[in-house]
């Protein structure tokens, strides 16, 4: 049997370029440069969450959600920990890091 896991995530379409923006509770926040317009955004943000897993395209798909900001994305080959895992740099990234002066 394969693995495959069912990602939540909120889509921000128009941003200055793709990024993982971090986690909001289970789902995962990612800006997507391609506007929400004929499927656009869809497209560039299943291409840009395969590259970031190192996964083909195809792997890649929405399950539900196509026009709406929340979305849940099928990922074929990963179980959920293991895609967990392989953006939790991505989204650490994203985190400002706060300075504590004493």
């Amino acid at each position: 049997m394969e693995k495959s896991c069912r990602l939540a995530i909120k889509a921000v379409p128009n941003a200055p370029r793709n990024a993982v923006a971090g986690w909001l509770g289970d789902a995962l926040k990612v800006k997507v440069h391609a506007p929400a317009l004929e499927g656009r955004a869809n497209e560039e943000l299943c291409a840009f969450l395969a590259g970031e897993l190192g996964l083909p395209r195809r792997a890649v798909t929405v399950a539900h959600g196509g026009t709406s900001r929340q979305k849940l994305i099928l990922i074929a080959g990963l179980t959920l920990a293991e895609v967990r895992a392989r953006l939790e740099p991505a989204a650490n990234k994203s985190r400002p890091t706060r300075l504590v002066t004493q």
